[in-house]
């Protein structure tokens, strides 16, 4: 995310589109691993969240509401991706199912658009049409509902709802802040977001699905991408109130916030698997970031990417496989799958401009 318009500007233009989709939908379900798909000119590869500043607050400040993780592994002693090229989509025995909702970018306007995609590489729709910027979207439980966040004036961003069509666009917030990354709960009667309403920087808030309501969890450091456990039970994010951006886990009301990582160049988003066990996120120097997979414990990692820029990762609803933003060497910013193992490694996606921001839903 980018807080300042003149920054904001510079991203939007720096190659990130979409403009160009009919040959996509012609393609419609035939999209095949990396290895099939030819070179094209490279884009520039795309923030995927506000960034956050390192706070002064220490540890020891905040131990009495925080338990910190213990000798947890590093990410150079991560388990090491599995990463196998697949088969054609078409003929995986269990092929993914579900919508993948992803931010696309119109060259033409130079702004972010919606597209939503069949996770089988079929039915590809833009669903936005705007002179102003939407992005961070998510799909509600039932499947029926997108969340996002569209641009107002500079750096006010306020979240609206519409149907997966497109149509019966509804803005809920009118907080003249920065509001980001809108997700559903789980029985839909809740959405967690981030915003700066509060004036204390960037922090977790949830609403009802009027836009009514809202109510601050997080108030240590800032807080961003707040993503819900299947259950609803727990919400992760990003925080840097140990003084570095890390992951964390805290209950769906705000208590008992936990630190799940505690690595250099941690990403923003996350996704929990469908067993509520697992969190998948991306971390790396900006260029070098990949895909890993963690136990909420802080055990068991494992990366699952080896190759280029990855970013944004979420879970498949049934938990088998995880939808992540990539940049490759002479291609472009797209939308990939892969297992949670690191197997079967496909590109979603091939379109002359770039897409980011997936987010997977029924």
């Amino acid at each position: 995310m980018i807080k300042d318009k003149t920054i904001r500007t510079a991203w939007l233009g720096a190659g990130l589109g979409a403009a160009v989709f009919g040959c996509a939908f012609a393609v419609g379900g035939a999209f095949f691993v990396l290895s099939t798909l030819p070179p094209r000119a490279p884009t520039a590869t795309p923030f995927d969240e506000i960034p956050i500043s390192p706070t002064a607050a220490s540890a020891t400040a905040i131990a009495s509401s925080v338990a910190s993780p213990v000798a947890l592994p590093t990410l150079a002693n991560a388990a090491p991706a599995a990463t196998t090229t697949g088969v054609p989509l078409a003929h995986l025995p269990d092929p993914p199912r579900g919508q993948i909702i992803f931010t696309c970018y119109d060259a033409q306007k130079r702004n972010d658009e919606l597209c939503l995609i069949n996770a089988d590489g079929s039915g590809l729709v833009r669903l936005t049409q705007n002179s102003v910027g939407d992005f961070y979207g998510s799909i509600s439980p039932d499947g029926q509902t997108i969340l996002f966040a569209r641009q107002i004036s500079g750096a006010n961003y306020e979240i609206f709802r519409m149907n997966t069509d497109g149509s019966n666009v509804v803005q809920l917030t009118q907080t003249g802040a920065e509001n980001y990354a809108p997700e559903f709960s789980p029985d839909s009667q809740r959405i967690a977001f981030t915003s700066t309403q509060g004036g204390q920087g960037q922090q977790i808030w949830v609403m009802d699905p009027a836009g009514q309501n809202a109510v601050q969890l997080t108030r240590q450091g800032e807080n961003i991408d707040p993503t819900w456990s299947r259950d609803g039970q727990f919400i992760a994010y990003a925080s840097n109130q140990s003084g570095s951006r890390q992951l964390w886990v805290m209950g769906a009301d705000g208590a008992n916030p936990r630190q799940v990582t505690d690595w250099p160049d941690m990403g923003g988003r996350s996704s929990f698997s469908a067993d509520g066990r697992l969190l998948t996120f991306y971390a790396g120097p900006r260029g070098k970031r990949n895909v890993y997979v963690i136990g909420l414990d802080g055990a068991n990692l494992s990366q699952l990417t080896t190759e280029g820029d990855n970013l944004g990762p979420s879970f498949s609803p049934d938990g088998q496989w995880i939808t992540f933003g990539g940049f490759r060497e002479g291609g472009n910013n797209e939308i990939y799958l892969i297992r949670p193992d690191g197997r079967d490694l496909i590109q979603l996606t091939q379109n002359p401009a770039s897409e980011y921001q997936p987010r997977w839903g029924p």
